[in-house]
């Protein structure tokens, strides 16, 4: 059975290594490695679009990574139980025409007892920034 550590039922510790874990994964670009921290049929929320298993979510992210250049997140604990987990987040991207984004967010995760992710809402909100006003 995959397992992905930290298992939980969560801490304030271990939630907190687990959204290093996931922000980690998502700043490598490696959809193939990102895809594996979700259950097979993991369901998402993300923006508008609704994402069902693995397969979809990997395809999403190459999707995402082609259009979303010099991607480069920060997440950010926000609350924890014993199955779940509430992130706020920030990114920023710049398009292939050269325009550049930061993207706030918070997103809602529930876990299965092998630590894998089954549930992820996301809630997505992009302001056009200018690129001196990088932070991340």
């Amino acid at each position: 059975m995959e397992k992905k550590y930290p298992l939980p039922p969560f801490t304030e510790e271990t939630a907190k290594q687990k959204i290093q874990g996931a922000e980690d994964a998502w700043n490598s670009k490696d959809p193939q490695k990102v895809s594996m921290a979700y259950s097979i049929d993991s369901e998402w929320r993300n923006r508008s679009q609704f994402i069902n298993g693995r397969d979809e979510i990997k395809a999403f992210l190459e999707g995402k990574w082609d259009e979303e250049l010099e991607y480069k997140l920060k997440k950010e604990y926000w609350a924890h139980s014993d199955y779940r987990i509430a992130v706020r987040f920030e990114y920023e991207y710049r398009t292939k025409e050269g325009n550049w984004f930061r993207a706030y967010g918070n997103e809602n995760w529930e876990f299965d007892e092998n630590g894998l992710m089954k549930k992820r809402f996301a809630s997505i909100n992009d302001v056009a920034i200018k690129e001196s006003e990088r932070k991340l």
